[in-house]
């Protein structure tokens, strides 16, 4: 018997979790706030120390053995020589780098020539897009850079004290732009096509590595990015696929091989126990409900969804395209949403409030058919975010997404991930846990909804919104 620590220092917080080694039950928990304002794209890193400082008071960690970090993905931390920061770290959520990413493409060849080499297309987000933008617009700065992080690789090598080796992991160096999942190894080239010339970067450790002890004796994991230790939280295995609604989308499932995609819309990471996660975004999911909300004066979504509720499968024909920012699957960048199929029995608020929420699921159902396509099993779907607790999302998800949904209740899952991690390399530097085989904690409290009767009736949803839209977007996905 033992204690672990997860900890998770996502954009505006660190949350900590301390729990049972063998079973994952959390004994412990602490927060606290980033002393930073909240859509800040350069951040002090110290802020991060600062507020994971705040969030172990009271003697939170006493009595723990070993500690895994999860953080923001798709942050850079630019050293110099000695470790010293060159500028401000660059957060995940930053779009300075939209042109610099596009220059990247053209530079490389093209989308599927990224795809080739590292299993993604570059996005504003990514650190290979931020060290172009860092060439170009701060040449200075990026000629002094010498080394690079990312926010989790910057806090393990904190908490060991800066020592000479600083280290990764698998799924956090997938998110860089400059590593592959499929061959597991580097890309200094597209380091240097980026940057303008070579930098050191982190060792990549395994699934249940440790990266080190802190002089007191304190195990720390290798740790993973915050989408990889989510996963990892929430239990998900090969079979299942997480569903995220934010107000964007995305679809990642657990695969036993990285997916190159030549039209880019597949982003190959790597997961926090050595296998895969190709992951497909949409612009659009929540923000399509919101828009849905305003126009019709519904006080909030769950009024919108309790609206949906009183319409019937098909929305009376009406079809919402929810393409309102654009879209990346299918890759409609400078398109709009579209509402068809307007008949003046179809014109009631109901029938719109339901078209809103099955042109979002659909939608989403449509970027797990492209994983799908490429050979990835999905029996079983975990629908994450606020909106999955909608009713109507629950009525209708189980029939278009054609599986099983499981809805988690609410929980720190990305620290939980980290704490199993940290669980793993514990047992495996103790002797008591194989390298190949993570602790066999207790799964997510869910609820569990199954298609059942209704999966033809979502057949017949997906088949109208398909049909629309490939009589508005003809060939879309086989562009």
């Amino acid at each position: 018997m033992g204690i672990v620590a997860g900890l998770d220092s996502s954009t505006g917080f660190t949350r900590i979790v301390v729990c049972d080694t063998d079973t994952g039950a959390v004994i412990r928990q602490g927060y606290a706030p980033h002393p930073v304002e909240p859509k800040a794209a350069d951040v002090d890193p110290q802020a991060w120390l600062l507020s994971l400082g705040e969030a172990a008071t009271g003697g939170l960690l006493e009595g723990v053995q070993a500690i895994g970090v999860s953080a923001q993905q798709h942050g850079l931390v630019p050293l110099d020589r000695q470790g010293a920061l060159v500028r401000p770290a660059m957060v995940g959520n930053d779009k300075r780098a939209q042109i610099a990413a596009a220059d990247l493409v053209e530079a490389f060849g093209g989308r599927q020539a990224w795809a080739e080499a590292v299993g993604s297309v570059p996005q504003s987000g990514q650190p290979v897009a931020k060290l172009r933008w860092l060439a170009r617009s701060e040449p200075d700065a990026a000629a002094r850079v010498a080394m690079l992080m990312q926010p989790h690789d910057w806090l393990v090598w904190q908490l060991l004290g800066r020592p000479v080796r600083r280290t990764t992991d698998r799924g956090a160096a997938s998110a860089t732009g400059y590593w592959s999942a499929a061959t597991g190894a580097y890309r200094p080239d597209l380091v240097e096509l980026a940057l303008g010339h070579q930098a050191a970067l982190p060792e990549v450790l395994g699934p249940s590595d440790a990266a080190g002890t802190t002089p007191e004796g304190l195990l720390i994991s290798a740790g993973t990015g915050e989408t990889m230790a989510a996963a990892f939280g929430l239990g998900v295995g090969p079979g299942d696929a997480v569903v995220s609604l934010g107000a964007s989308g995305s679809v990642m499932a657990v695969h036993h091989e990285a997916l190159a995609d030549p039209r880019g819309m597949i982003t190959s990471f790597a997961d926090a126990a050595g296998m895969h996660l190709p992951v497909v975004h949409t612009s659009n999911a929540v923000r399509a409900l919101r828009g849905t909300a305003d126009m019709l004066g519904a006080e909030d979504l769950a009024e919108l969804s309790a609206l949906a509720l009183k319409s019937t499968p098909g929305s009376s024909g009406l079809v919402l395209l929810p393409y309102l920012e654009g879209e990346r699957t299918p890759q409609l960048p400078h398109t709009a949403g579209t509402l068809s199929g307007l008949r003046r029995e179809s014109m009631k608020p109901e029938h719109l409030a339901r078209a809103a929420f099955e042109g979002m699921l659909c939608s989403l159902a449509d970027a797990m058919d492209v994983l799908r396509g490429r050979g990835v099993e999905v029996r079983r779907v975990f629908l994450l975010g606020q909106a999955a607790e909608l009713p109507a999302v629950q009525a209708l998800a189980p029939a278009i997404f054609g599986a099983q949904v499981v809805v988690p209740q609410p929980a720190d899952y990305a620290a939980l991930g980290a704490a199993r991690q940290a669980a793993w390399a514990l047992g495996v530097a103790q002797g008591t846990l194989p390298p190949q085989t993570p602790p066999a904690w207790q799964g997510a409290a869910a609820q569990v909804l199954e298609p059942g009767d209704e999966l033809a009736v979502g057949q017949a949803v997906r088949q109208q919104y398909t049909a629309t839209r490939e009589q508005i977007h003809p060939g879309a996905f086989s562009a």
